[in-house]
């Protein structure tokens, strides 16, 4: 994953330094992963950013951290994947996305898929999601993805939107990581 920067946005009720953010950071060994606090975390508030003021906070660090001969890819964890997806749909210019926990929809609200913008991101994405995540379900998104192409979807099996799975399931937190690290691994070098 040499020779490549995510600029890696957190989800509305976390912060750069949760430990899924870490944890997603770690298993992305290899990657320049930068962390962030959107502004109303920086602020102390619990209340998200309106969207543009998430995508402008996305644009700029992207802006600082641009080098030449390395490639970037934005992303993060649920509305920050998705501000990020709205943000390359805009037509900002990256590498790719790297969407994990996408919230396909509003909690409770299947029928409203924030999708739209999906036909106008012209880069690679990888997206990752749990197959018990109740805001992203499996045969919801598949509907979905026949519009867009160039996205590859990866699904952990028995994780649920913060990526963790029942101890029944026989899998530990870790291993859905080290998941992640592998998929997302997998990914770049098709790239």
């Amino acid at each position: 994953m040499n020779g490549a920067t995510l600029i890696c946005a957190h989800g509305a009720g976390g912060h750069k330094d949760d430990r899924g953010m870490l944890r997603l950071a770690r298993a992305l060994e290899g990657l320049e992963v930068v962390r962030f606090d959107f502004p109303y975390r920086e602020k102390g508030s619990r209340r998200p950013d309106p969207m543009p003021v998430l995508k402008d906070s996305i644009a700029a660090l992207a802006e600082r951290s641009r080098r030449p001969g390395r490639r970037l890819f934005l992303g993060g964890r649920s509305m920050g994947g998705r501000a990020a997806s709205l943000l390359a749909a805009d037509g900002f210019a990256c590498d790719g996305l790297m969407l994990f926990a996408y919230p396909l929809h509003p909690a409770g609200r299947a029928g409203q898929p924030r999708t739209v913008h999906w036909p106008k991101i012209a880069v690679p994405v990888l997206c990752v999601n749990g197959t018990r995540d109740v805001l992203c379900t499996r045969e919801l998104m598949d509907r979905e993805l026949v519009r867009v192409g160039n996205w590859t979807m990866h699904w952990l099996d028995g994780a649920d939107h913060s990526f963790r799975v029942l101890k029944s399931s026989g899998r530990t937190e870790d291993e859905v990581y080290d998941e992640i690290g592998e998929a997302a691994a997998r990914w770049l070098k098709t790239l």
